[in-house]
């Protein structure tokens, strides 16, 4: 069963300039990015800062995200936190505000051991939620290999697993050995992962570019090469970005780019340099200003 087709954008959490959180922001953003056409939204993610909020900004935030969603689209949140308990008092949060299922990476404060990884994931599966594994091995100590989804995808509710390893031979790997659902996790790997079979992708940048970005990747899907290509090609110096530590500066500068200003970064993420913000201005630039053939 496919849970979590096309188009899932991470959405960013606006800021004041005071560094409060900005809640009618955040409705207005949801409701633009569901307005122009993605499948869905992953609210508290790292793309969110899930990090750097507090307990009720933290569901506040989901609670807007699903409220404003209203059905539209399924709300995926994430339950990233230091112990199992945190997580999965997430995951019941999120079940209870109404989400459609939970993104979980695995546990984050240090190098579990394998049966620790699977236990942490049975202890989230018992919240009653559809989970989809996020693997980070770049910012994170655990790396869900092939072989360790396999045994974590006899657990119930383990479904789906968003791959952000950066290695397109990850997703044939864990399509050949497991059923799991395959959501691309890097944003420059989107077209290569949809053309090879995975059904859904969660997203960073897609957040300045969500129309582009969900053409894109329902093109590639039906195999339509030529036409995603057309345009991947001038979406993906700004995709570049999704794999680096600058990752949420970049998507909250290219918001203020599209004329959707979502506010600053919170510390400990420091304004961007001046060099930067040129870079990422170009590539946006380069990105919306792709010619359009006749």
């Amino acid at each position: 069963m496919i849970r979590f087709p096309g188009v899932f954008v991470a959405i960013v959490t606006p800021f004041t300039p005071e560094l409060e959180v900005d809640y009618k922001r955040l409705s207005e953003h949801a409701d633009w990015l569901i307005d122009q056409g993605v499948d869905g939204l992953v609210a508290a993610g790292s793309v969110g800062e899930y990090a750097s909020l507090l307990t009720e900004e933290r569901k506040k935030v989901v609670e807007t995200v699903i409220g404003t969603a209203k059905g539209r689209v399924p709300v995926v949140v994430g339950t990233a936190a230091p112990s199992t308990g945190q997580a999965v008092g997430w995951a019941r949060h999120a079940k209870q505000a109404g989400a459609a299922g939970i993104m979980a990476l695995p546990p984050i404060n240090y190098k579990p051991t394998e049966n620790e990884v699977i236990k942490y994931y049975e202890a989230l599966s018992d919240a009653g939620m559809p989970i989809i594994a996020y693997n980070n091995p770049h910012d994170y100590k655990t790396d869900l290999t092939p072989p360790l989804l396999k045994k974590l995808s006899s657990i119930p509710n383990f479904v789906a697993v968003k791959e952000f390893s950066g290695d397109l031979r990850r997703m044939h790997d864990i399509m050949r050995e497991t059923d799991l659902e395959v959501l691309v996790g890097v944003d420059d790997l989107a077209m290569e992962g949809a053309l090879i079979g995975a059904t859904g992708w969660i997203a960073g940048l897609t957040n300045a570019l969500p129309k582009e970005s969900a053409d894109m990747f329902r093109l590639a899907r039906a195999g339509r090469l030529a036409e995603a290509k057309s345009i991947y090609t001038y979406l993906l110096p700004l995709f570049h970005y999704d794999a680096g530590p600058r990752l949420v500066h970049a998507i909250k500068y290219s918001l203020e780019l599209a004329g959707h200003p979502v506010g600053p970064t919170r510390p400990p993420r420091l304004p961007l340099e001046e060099e930067e913000l040129k870079a990422i201005r170009e590539a946006y630039d380069y990105a919306v200003h792709r010619p359009v053939k006749a």
